[in-house]
C-alpha cells in the first residue's frame, strides 16, 4: 500500500474539518493508470464516481488536473477528497468474506475464458456483455471475479489493460506485482501489437489505411468525439485498417490495429470515416440503414489477437481469440472463412 502524508485539514462553513489526504506515489505504484490505483486502494469507490471527481479537479496529481488514465509516477502527491469510503489494504481483512459458492463460481467462469496461463499471466477471452471493471450499477466483472485468486498473501491478479464492455477478446492479466509494471511498461512504450477484426458498415476506400484525430469525451455523453488539436482533453488518436474480404458493397470484415490507447478509439474512427462498426449503439450514424437479415445487432468488434514481450523477459506473448458466437454467425451467413485470414498480409501495418 502507498504511504501516506496527511496535510492539515481546511474547515468547512460550519467549522468541522473536511478530511482531504495526500498520498504518496510508491515505486511499486509506478506506471500505474490513477484510475487501477483508486481501484486498489478504495474499492468501493466507483469509477463514475471517480470521473466526476476528476472532472471537478477534487482529485489532483502534483497539484495538476488529471485523468483515468495518467500514469504514476514515484514520488507523486495524489490529492484525495473526502470519499465516504474505507482505504483497502489495511481494512481488507475486516471486510466480511464473499460467499464460498460467489468465489467459487467466478473461479470457474475465469477459467472458463482462459486462453494461455503461466505463473506470470493470464490471457482470458472476455465474452461480449461482461464489464471489466466495476461502474454505477454494474455488481459482476472481471475485476471483481479475479478476486477468486487472491492468494495467501492478499494479492490478486492485475488488470494491465481495458476493453469495452460489449468488446470481446483478448484481455491480459497480471499474476504478480512484477509482471504488471513490466506489462503497464510494454503497453506505455508501444512494444505491444493488438489486433481486433471487426465487421463494418461499407467498404472502406482506400482498402488499407491510418486514421489521425483528436478525440475527447462528448460533454454529457459516454462516447468520444473527434476534436481539434488543443481542444480540452484532446488526445491523439492513430489507428490502422485494412479490409480482409467484403460482402457486396455492404458489408466488409476489417482488421484494426490501434496505434495509441484512447478509450473507444476504434469505434470513434471507424464511425469518422463513414464506416461504424456493425451493432455499436453509441457509433453507428447511418441513417435508415438496415441490418441484413440474420445478423445479430449486437457490437463486432473482437480484440482478436495479442504480442507482447513475456514480463519475465524471455519470449513474447502471442495469443488469438475466437470469434463470439454472434459475430461467428455473422461470418457463417456471408461466407467468409476465417481460416483464409494470412497475418503476414491482413494485419495492418
Amino acid at each position: 500500500m502507498s504511504g501516506s502524508q496527511k496535510k492539515a485539514a481546511p474547515q468547512n462553513n460550519g467549522g468541522s474539518p473536511v478530511k482531504i489526504e495526500m498520498r504518496r506515489v510508491d515505486a511499486d505504484d509506478a506506471g500505474m493508470r490513477l484510475d487501477r490505483w483508486f481501484k486498489e486502494n478504495f474499492p468501493e469507490l466507483g469509477f463514475g464516481r471517480l470521473q466526476k471527481l476528476l472532472r471537478t479537479k477534487q482529485v489532483r496529481v502534483n497539484g495538476k488536473r488529471a485523468e483515468s488514465s495518467t500514469r504514476l509516477e514515484a514520488g507523486q502527491e495524489i490529492r484525495i477528497p473526502p470519499l465516504g469510503v474505507e482505504l483497502a489494504a489495511d481494512d481488507r481483512k475486516n471486510a466480511k468474506p464473499r460467499p464460498r459458492k460467489l468465489v467459487d463460481s467466478d473461479r470457474e467462469a475465469i477459467e472458463q475464458m482462459m486462453l494461455f496461463e503461466d505463473a506470470h499471466v493470464m490471457v482470458l477471452n472476455k465474452p461480449a456483455g461482461l464489464a471489466v471493471q466495476g461502474g454505477s450499477g454494474l455488481k459482476r466483472h472481471v475485476d471483481g471475479m479475479l478476486d477468486a485468486f487472491t492468494n495467501q498473501k492478499g494479492d490478486k491478479p492485475r488488470l494491465v489493460h481495458r476493453l469495452d464492455r460489449e468488446t470481446s477478446g483478448i484481455l491480459l492479466v497480471a499474476k504478480t506485482r512484477r509482471a504488471a509494471q513490466e506489462l503497464t511498461k510494454a503497453f506505455r512504450h508501444r512494444n505491444t501489437r493488438k489486433i481486433y477484426w471487426a465487421m463494418v458498415a461499407g467498404v472502406p476506400k482506400p482498402r488499407q489505411g491510418r486514421i489521425s484525430t483528436y478525440l475527447a469525451r462528448d460533454e454529457g455523453e459516454e462516447r468520444m468525439r473527434v476534436a481539434r488539436h488543443g481542444d480540452d482533453e484532446a488526445q491523439h488518436a492513430v489507428s490502422l485498417y485494412n479490409v480482409v474480404e467484403q460482402s457486396g458493397q455492404k458489408l466488409a470484415w476489417v482488421s484494426l490495429k490501434p496505434v495509441t490507447g484512447r478509450t473507444h478509439q476504434l469505434r470513434a474512427h471507424s464511425a469518422h470515416i463513414g464506416h461504424p462498426i456493425i451493432g455499436d449503439p453509441k457509433y453507428f450514424n447511418i441513417q435508415n440503414w438496415e441490418l441484413p437479415g440474420g445478423i445479430q445487432n449486437k457490437l463486432h468488434l473482437l480484440a482478436r489477437r495479442i504480442v507482447i514481450p513475456h514480463p519475465s523477459g524471455n519470449g513474447v506473448i502471442d495469443v488469438s481469440a475466437p470469434l463470439p458466437p454472434h459475430m461467428q454467425q455473422t461470418w457463417n451467413l456471408l461466407g467468409m472463412d476465417v481460416k483464409e485470414y494470412d497475418p503476414d498480409i491482413n494485419e495492418p501495418e
